[in-house]
C-alpha cells in the first residue's frame, strides 16, 4: 500500500506530493518529511515546511465538521450515531482525568508524539470529544505539529547523516 501511495503521489509537483502525504491520516508528516528528504531530495528546511502546512491541512475541516457529522448521524445512521457514541463514552471514561488535569499540554504532547495513532487528525479528534473550542483546538495541534516536525527533521537529518 505504501508503494501505491508513494507510486500516485510522485505523478504530483513535489512539494504537492509532501502536502498530500502529510495530509493523509496514519502516514501524516512521519512519513512525508523522510520521503521529502529521501525521495524528492529536499532540504530538511523545505520538507519541514511542506510537511507541516500538509499535516495541518485537514485539522480546522475535522475541528468545523465533526460536529455536524455526529448530529446527521444521530438523525439518520442510527448504527454510525452508536459506534460514535460509544467511541466518544469511552474515550471519556478512560481519558477525562489525565486530560482535564494537562488539558492544553495533553492536547500538544498527544500531537507532538510521532507515533502510530497520534498527531494532527488524532489529535482533532481528541479535542472534539474533550470539548475544545476549535480556536484554542488549532492552535495547541498547530504547536505540537510543529514539534512532531522537529522531531522527525532531526531524526531524519541523523539518518541521512548516519547513511552518508
Amino acid at each position: 500500500m505504501r508503494d501505491s501511495i508513494l507510486h500516485f503521489v510522485q505523478s504530483f509537483p513535489e512539494p504537492l506530493a509532501v502536502v498530500l502525504l502529510a495530509a493523509l491520516p496514519v502516514f501524516e508528516l512521519r512519513l512525508a518529511l523522510p520521503v521529502a528528504v529521501g525521495v524528492f531530495g529536499m532540504t530538511i528546511p523545505e520538507a519541514y515546511v511542506w510537511s507541516v502546512l500538509g499535516n495541518l491541512l485537514p485539522v480546522p475541516f475535522i475541528l468545523v465538521l465533526l460536529g455536524p457529522v455526529t448530529a446527521w448521524a444521530e438523525e439518520h445512521w442510527e448504527g454510525l450515531h452508536r459506534f460514535l457514541e460509544r467511541l466518544f463514552a469511552h474515550t471519556r471514561r478512560r481519558h477525562t482525568g489525565r486530560f482535564d488535569r494537562l488539558r492544553d499540554l495533553a492536547l500538544i504532547t498527544f500531537v507532538a508524539i510521532p507515533l502510530p495513532v497520534t498527531g494532527a487528525w488524532s489529535g482533532a479528534l481528541a479535542a472534539f470529544v474533550f470539548g475544545v473550542e476549535s480556536k484554542r483546538a488549532m492552535l495547541l495541534i498547530t504547536i505540537g505539529v510543529l514539534i512532531a516536525g522537529a522531531v522527525v527533521g532531526s531524526l531524519t537529518a541523523a539518518g541521512v547523516m548516519a547513511f552518508t
